[in-house]
């Protein structure tokens, strides 16, 4: 698996809300036995909550999902099954919404 790649949410119950999951960390980390990832959400966020760089949108097997960096976290590897998409030709995104989070700018 490979950074900005799209992973099916392994938690059956909270698929209807997050489908996907995108994988954030670096290939230097593969070693490792988790990865950090970001939820690829259905659910907005409510207008002026958050800045709009912070949630860019990114269509997903034909859906549009909302990547939601403040909601980060980390999975066992094992747990994600095949990708089903990457979003490395807008990785710039990602790092700029995990940008806004880090530094608030």
């Amino acid at each position: 698996m490979a950074q900005w790649d799209v992973h099916p949410n392994p938690v059956a119950r909270a698929r209807d809300e997050i489908p996907y999951l995108v994988v954030l960390q670096s290939g230097l980390l593969d070693a490792l036995p988790t990865r950090w990832v970001a939820p690829l959400s259905r659910t907005t966020v409510a207008p002026g909550a958050l800045p709009s760089r912070m949630t860019p949108a990114f269509q997903v097997q034909g859906e549009r999902l909302l990547l939601k960096p403040h909601e980060t976290g980390v999975v066992l590897a094992l747990q994600l099954g095949k990708p089903v998409a990457t979003l490395k030709s807008e990785s710039h995104l990602i790092v700029n919404a995990i940008d806004a989070v880090f530094s608030g700018v």
